[in-house]
């Protein structure tokens, strides 16, 4: 493969930034046709997409799937892949005389295909041949999930249905789920050059994590970070002083002395592989008491899951692990009572964890999530709960070597959710609201990294882990800002 060279720091080693070869994506291609057995598969790449007119677009990302399997970040490009036959092609149009004055010259289709190991090319005219032959011989013609309009409109005018009526393959998903999921060495490094620009990302949103800046500020000077040494961000950052908010996304409000920001965010690689990461830091520089109490409860919950991941594990029982553990540290602080089985049992400690303890990680910063989680993060043998709270976990299956997930505990105070559960009830056997009342202008706890399954147990992604204890935090930030 090539590899080249890109560093946001000159201190720390280069990030790998790899051009996969083509023997690896024909295999990858192989064996997809090996799962799927019949009919033809159409993997969908995207098209450039318009922020408010058609020549104003929108920074251009290939679809995950299309770039695991033909690797190409052209837009206006599908691959067909033929089962029985072994055929595969690489469809689109070259670029016309127009568009080389805007935009320069680029390869032509033919040699975009030679470069993945694709032996034919054809205009996108001849995907129409190929579909209405598929259909006339009665053959299954596998699609994935299409999540983009104008992808839902060239499918039904390609199938003559309506839109809505697009079924994708079942088949399909699983095999591409089976693949995906499971990375590569090469995969996992080009995590970790991800891990380590998010890294810069965190470090100088502690840096910046003072009295009077802004939100916004924050959340552009990461963002910067992330384009410059990657790709883009792999999500809008998260960065807000309401932490009780799960997506609270940065506003103009400065930052005030004694509140906590926390910031969601990750980086992208130019490979377009993911890291997502959270840390929770003190407006000020020093958590007080109360906020050190909370902090240290989801940073203990964050190492029980690290000590509990590994293969053949249910990440479903890592969660309610975690649960028990939280249940058991609040009930300490005088939140919750009761016993502490019982009490997870009936999802009492949702009210302060509304959602999952993690999801898949790769190409998608929610890995495969558009083909619909109950495929990606659950199986035959474990199956999604409707309970509040539990219902949200993205990732309960048996965990295996070569998975990449999140670790993300956290503590939200949610004054709307508090006055619900208080008037209808809800859990009043297990939760102190008279105390809990007492936080509802806390905010919220989040610590995220993301974790590596291995042989044996798990290990975190990145060569430089986040500060993420307290003390370590409180550290970081006084040396950063006296420097």
């Amino acid at each position: 493969m090539e590899i080249v060279y890109f560093c946001a720091d000159k201190n720390k080693t280069p990030f790998l930034i790899m051009l996969f070869d083509s023997d690896i994506y024909a295999e990858r291609r192989q064996r997809l046709r090996s799962l799927v057995r019949s009919g033809i598969i159409v993997l969908m790449g995207n098209n450039d997409s318009p922020m408010n007119y058609p020549a104003n677009g929108y920074k251009f990302r290939q679809d995950s799937s299309f770039l695991y399997f033909f690797g190409q970040t052209r837009d206006g490009l599908v691959g067909v892949i033929d089962c029985e036959s072994g055929e595969e092609f690489l469809i689109g149009d070259d670029i016309d005389i127009d568009d080389i004055i805007w935009y320069g010259s680029v390869q032509s289709v033919a040699e975009l295909a030679r470069q993945v190991g694709v032996s034919s090319s054809k205009p996108m005219a001849a995907l129409a041949d190929l579909v209405a032959e598929a259909q006339r011989t009665g053959r299954t013609i596998h699609l994935l999930p299409p999540y983009r309009y104008d992808i839902k409109i060239q499918l039904a005018d390609l199938l003559g249905v309506h839109p809505l009526q697009i079924q994708a393959s079942q088949a399909l998903i699983d095999a591409v789920v089976a693949l995906r999921s499971v990375k590569t060495s090469d995969e996992i490094r080009e995590i970790e050059a991800a891990c380590a620009i998010g890294y810069q990302m965190h470090t100088t949103a502690m840096r910046l994590c003072r009295a009077g800046i802004s939100e916004q500020y924050i959340a552009g000077v990461i963002g910067g970070i992330a384009s410059s040494f990657g790709c883009i961000t792999s999500f809008p950052s998260i960065v807000t002083q309401h932490g009780e908010v799960m997506h609270g996304y940065p506003s103009s409000a400065p930052l005030e002395e004694g509140r906590l920001l926390l910031v969601d965010a990750g980086a992208e690689t130019n490979s377009n592989y993911c890291s997502d990461h959270t840390r929770t830091s003190p407006i000020g520089g020093k958590f007080s008491q109360r906020q050190r109490e909370i902090h240290d409860i989801v940073a203990d919950c964050h190492d029980l899951a690290m000590t509990l991941a590994k293969p053949g594990v249910k990440y479903l029982d890592v969660h309610l692990d975690v649960c028990r553990l939280m249940t058991e540290r609040l009930k300490d602080l005088g939140l919750m009572r009761g016993d502490i089985e019982e009490a997870v049992r009936a999802g009492a400690h949702a009210l302060f964890l509304p959602h999952g303890l993690g999801h898949m990680m790769g190409m998608d910063v929610h890995d495969m999530e558009g083909f619909g989680q109950v495929h990606v993060g659950y199986d035959n043998e474990t199956r999604p709960s409707e309970q509040f709270g539990l219902a949200s976990l993205r990732m309960g299956r048996r965990l295996q070597e070569g998975f990449v997930v999140t670790d993300e505990p956290g503590i939200y105070f949610i004054p709307a959710l508090i006055d619900l559960w208080r008037s209808e009830g809800t859990c009043a056997e297990f939760l102190c609201f008279d105390k809990i009342e007492q936080y509802k202008d806390f905010g919220g706890v989040r610590i995220e990294d993301d974790i590596l399954i291995t042989a044996d147990g798990c290990r975190p992604l990145g060569e430089e882990l986040i500060p993420y204890r307290a003390s370590d935090v409180e550290a970081y930030i006084a040396e950063q800002q006296e420097a």
